[in-house]
């Protein structure tokens, strides 16, 4: 109802005096059990309250106006005697002017007054006076605690407008960020704030500016990251319980607990809470200096493996071209008819059912299609076709892959099909601008990163690393990433990627979601790539070829003996020590 820096109390007569004597009131209110003492503080508290129904600043605002206008009304109008038959024709239509926004004012002011949405408004300075000062100014609260809504921009665009300007914002974010930081800001110096809400800010890269504010505005009290155990029956989401207390301090350690388990379980979740250190659990007390990690994502190692990590780090010889060299998959939207769209647009057609191919098809789905129309049908992967090393022989799906840039000549058929969901594409940005037509791929991605030549393709979420090594024709979405290079031998890199070394790298320093890896570009590009010689990499590539011949006969074949030689040389090429193998396989 008011602005949370307005200070409500100073529009009242003797404010001071009346302030005093509601924040005693709502103390004796709060610490006696005597009902009738109860029953009387309660009425003198809302008799209070009520004094300030007319103080909402717009209120105020549209009785200033009220008057002024009744004041001209009157000096024009009322002042002296006369009929109407007196005035011009101008001042007729001048006066039911004036009278029609007189009239207006006195709606929109009892508008205000009556609107049910302040009814039962919560007006936080009334309800805890303990956070103002003695002139009724906010100072903040000991204790800020919630569950914040957690809602990507993607998922709800219009939730974050009038919000894009905030210092926090940034493309890829969770609104819950913002929550984060504006509940620190709400702190009396010294405050905690405790939330329990997503563990993956800490290397979410649309996090970076929340991380930024916390490790320049407050210092981490606690982390306790509950892994894959699924706090909430109601949602899939893994989360931490974090605590940030208001005070900016340079350097210093912090409490943090994580459940390590692959199915963690209910007990797992006590223990840690618990603080009991288990096989299950992992207890750390790192140390933090604040400027170090400035622009960065965190990570939590102990010691042993803090000098691997920067070993590993120090070997780094080699980067990928974030630009020409890696890319992420294409985005048809939609790739099925969606529930959402389906009862948005075709509910009670006969001729639409929810699931249904729009851009992404079963094979040979599309029939009577033209040579020229064949050509645009291409071969869709999934991620849960692949394997380490692991290329399937046939593909499942298919795709319509028309772009704005490769679309020439009859496709008459192919335009047919798409025609039926002309609606859904209708509500792309870039339709709405021109820049596409219904027919388009949304995010199509360079075909030459798809076409039947070598390349290496990433899992984006997955259990464990997951890098496929194939010289085949293969389209891919979003679940994917695709890596292709000329400066450096990419059955080598596929070894490297697939190593023990690297997924304990990613481990500890990529993008985690609770026990799962998440693969996106940015930790791909930050793996510490080492380039040896041309001789050092063939017994790797030696390794690498029996793999894919060995998974080209039998996709189940074990090849473990195989990537543990691979594993052996990629310890030796980073010069790891026998302690320090032994910690990385035990990880």
């Amino acid at each position: 109802k008011f602005a949370i820096k307005d200070n409500v109390f100073e529009r009242i007569t003797g404010f001071q005096k009346k302030l005093e004597e509601y924040k005693n009131w709502v103390h004796i209110y709060k610490k006696t059990n005597d009902k009738r003492a109860k029953s009387v503080l309660k009425n003198n508290l809302q008799l209070f309250k009520d004094e300030f129904k007319l103080a909402d600043l717009r209120v105020t605002k549209l009785q200033n106006d009220l008057r002024k206008l009744n004041g001209v009304f009157y000096d024009k109008y009322q002042t002296h005697q006369f009929f109407s038959s007196d005035l011009s024709e101008k001042e007729v239509i001048e006066k039911e002017k004036l009278e029609k926004e007189i009239t207006s004012k006195q709606l929109e002011i009892q508008s205000l007054k009556d609107n049910p949405i302040y009814k039962d408004a919560f007006e936080w300075r009334f309800e805890f006076p303990e956070v103002l000062d003695d002139k009724g100014n906010f100072i903040g609260f000991d204790v800020v605690i919630g569950n914040p809504p957690y809602i990507k921009e993607y998922e709800g665009k219009h939730i974050f407008d009038g919000l894009r300007e905030n210092e926090v914002y940034q493309g890829k974010m969770d609104i819950w960020y913002m929550f984060t930081c504006d509940g620190i800001k709400l702190l009396k110096e010294n405050g905690l704030l405790n939330f329990i809400a997503p563990n993956n800010w800490t290397t979410n890269s649309g996090a970076s500016k929340m991380r930024n504010f916390v490790l320049s505005k407050a210092k981490i009290e606690s982390l306790v990251d509950f892994g894959s155990y699924m706090v909430f029956d109601t949602a899939s989401i893994q989360t931490m319980i974090m605590t940030f207390r208001k005070e900016f301090t340079p350097k210093y350690s912090f409490d943090y607990r994580k459940i390590q388990a692959v199915k963690p379980t209910f007990q797992d979740a006590i223990a840690l809470i618990n603080n009991f250190d288990s096989e299950n659990t992992k207890i750390l007390s790192p140390n933090i200096e604040t400027k170090n990690f400035i622009g960065k994502t965190i990570s939590f190692n102990d010691d042993a493996n803090d000098l691997i990590l920067n070993k590993i780090k120090a070997k780094h010889n080699f980067k990928l071209d974030d630009k020409k060299e890696i890319a992420q998959g294409l985005v048809p939207n939609p790739d099925v008819l969606s529930k959402k769209s389906y009862q948005k647009y075709y509910q009670g057609f006969s001729s639409y059912k929810i699931g249904e191919p729009v851009f992404v098809l079963p094979l040979n789905y599309l029939k009577d299609l033209n040579d020229n129309e064949v050509t645009y049908i291409k071969p869709l992967y999934e991620p849960s076709e692949f394997d380490r090393f692991y290329f399937p022989q046939i593909h499942k799906k298919e795709i319509i892959y028309l772009t704005k840039d490769n679309t020439k000549g009859e496709i008459s058929n192919l335009k047919k099909h798409l025609y039926k969901f002309e609606e859904i594409m209708s509500e792309r940005r870039e339709n709405q601008s021109g820049q596409l037509d219904y027919f388009h791929l949304h995010w199509p991605r360079k075909q030459n990163f798809f076409d039947k030549e070598a390349k290496i393709i990433s899992v984006r979420k997955c259990t464990k690393p997951t890098f496929v090594y194939t010289e085949e024709t293969a389209f891919l979405m979003m679940s994917c990433n695709i890596i292709k290079t000329k400066n450096i031998n990419q059955k080598y890199l596929t070894g490297l990627l697939n190593s023990k070394l690297i997924e304990f790298w990613l481990r500890n320093k990529g993008k985690m979601q609770g026990n799962n890896f998440q693969l996106d570009k940015e930790p791909l590009l930050n793996i510490p790539i080492f380039e040896p010689t041309t001789a050092n990499q063939q017994p790797i590539i030696n390794l690498v070829d029996q793999i894919l011949s060995l998974k080209k006969e039998n996709a189940k074949v074990d090849t473990s003996d195989l990537e543990n030689e691979i594993d052996e040389l990629v310890y030796q090429l980073y010069e790891l020590t026998a302690e320090e193998i032994e910690v990385v396989r035990n990880s």
